[in-house]
């Protein structure tokens, strides 16, 4: 969670008085006046999402556009910046990458896409972490080229509606969502309104991330919610679920001192720019990629029902301990206390017992293959 800020200090999203009116408790959250959960509880709104679908408000996230001559300037531009393949981004399609700083440590993480619209070239749209808005902000600005600009967009709300029923619900509003493929995008209207849609999420489950202009958002969100297959969801189940989901969590799961390969996030980083480098950090992370991190990124499993919570430490057992918890919780889709967590390489195995120190008890653990519940992400069929 964010540094705690005075309540008069917090911004508000477009749907701030929406959350209101539906009895969320509001908590600050990356210097904004968010909703933690609703009358339902966490729980509940955790198994919404995970058996029909739920609505977040993520509006909080930065938007903005880096805006070139033409692709291949504009994407080689943010290639100087990031690991990922850009030059090669079909149009329509979105990837997920880092932001790296001089010695590969990872400044955020973030999502981009190239819009479908050949009309667009040159333009790439991102969206950022919301407590690392500014940082980001002032990396582009200072180290993109002359050519290439950051223009963030301060009009726009951001929704997430996320499940097995969530494509669904949109598509009732905005036919055109229920041809999308996972990790693409496309501009389209929503009864009318004219939004972007990608097919993307934080949860493991199917579902859309929309791009609605900033006015028209509760207009949106109230058509979602009136469809009975839609409940609302705060950040405490938007937690738990990209928990489940082995999905990371910036500033607690990586930051500036962890490479994409300490992360396990390596997917991030396509084939042509592993072998070429190029890019902040490349001489630290090829050879992580060539001979291995010295500690990684890994899933635990807990035996019995007490969680072990951020900064609990990971041990041998009966041993030294050997590295801390990142993220952890009860996992409510497995029915059990789960974390994630930095070790040694050589202990890093699926499988190898370890230790969890909470409270100053020594509670038994294992190493586990993540995601910890299957990503049910959608996948076109093949003709």
């Amino acid at each position: 969670m964010a540094e705690p800020v005075a309540e008069t200090d917090l911004k508000q999203t477009p749907l701030h008085d929406l959350h209101v009116e539906l009895g969320a408790r509001m908590v600050p959250f990356a210097g904004y006046a968010m909703p933690v959960q609703y009358k339902a509880g966490i729980m509940a709104e955790h198994q919404q999402t995970r058996t029909r679908a739920g609505l977040f408000d993520v509006s909080h996230m930065g938007q903005a556009i880096l805006v070139g001559p033409d692709h291949e300037t504009t994407a080689r531009a943010l290639e100087a910046m990031t690991p990922s393949n850009f030059v090669e981004l079909g149009l329509g399609r979105q990837r997920y990458t880092v932001l790296l700083n001089s010695e590969g440590g990872i400044i955020d993480d973030l999502m981009v896409t190239r819009s479908v619209s050949e009309e667009d070239d040159g333009r790439l749209m991102l969206v950022v972490n919301a407590s690392r808005k500014d940082v980001d902000y002032a990396h582009f600005r200072q180290n993109l080229p002359e050519n290439v600009r950051l223009e963030v967009v301060e009009d726009r709300a951001l929704i997430a509606v996320q499940g097995p029923e969530a494509v669904a619900a949109v598509a009732a509003h905005a036919p055109k969502a229920a041809d999308l493929a996972f990790m693409s995008a496309s501009s389209m209207e929503f009864d009318g309104i004219d939004c972007h849609i990608a097919r993307a999420g934080y949860t493991g489950e199917d579902g859309v991330e929309m791009s609605v202009p900033a006015g028209a958002a509760e207009a949106i969100a109230r058509a979602l919610l009136a469809d009975e297959r839609v409940e609302p969801i705060g950040l405490g189940a938007r937690d738990s679920l990209r928990l489940e989901a082995g999905l990371c969590l910036y500033g607690h799961d990586i930051d500036e001192t962890t490479s994409p390969v300490e992360g396990a996030i390596t997917f991030c980083m396509q084939k042509r720019r592993r072998e070429e480098g190029g890019f902040p950090g490349a001489d630290r992370i090829q050879r992580e990629l060539a001979d291995g991190p010295g500690r990684v990124r890994v899933g635990l499993r807990l035996d019995g029902k007490a969680p072990a919570r951020e900064g609990a430490e990971i041990a041998l057992p009966d041993g030294p301990v050997i590295g801390t918890v990142t993220s952890g919780g009860f996992a409510p889709t497995v029915g059990a206390p789960i974390a994630m967590g930095y070790v040694p390489a050589e202990h890093a195995a699926a499988g190898t017992a370890l230790e969890l120190v909470v409270r100053g008890r020594r509670l038994p653990a294992t190493v586990a293959d993540m995601p910890f519940v299957p990503n049910r992400y959608y996948r076109k069929p093949k003709a």
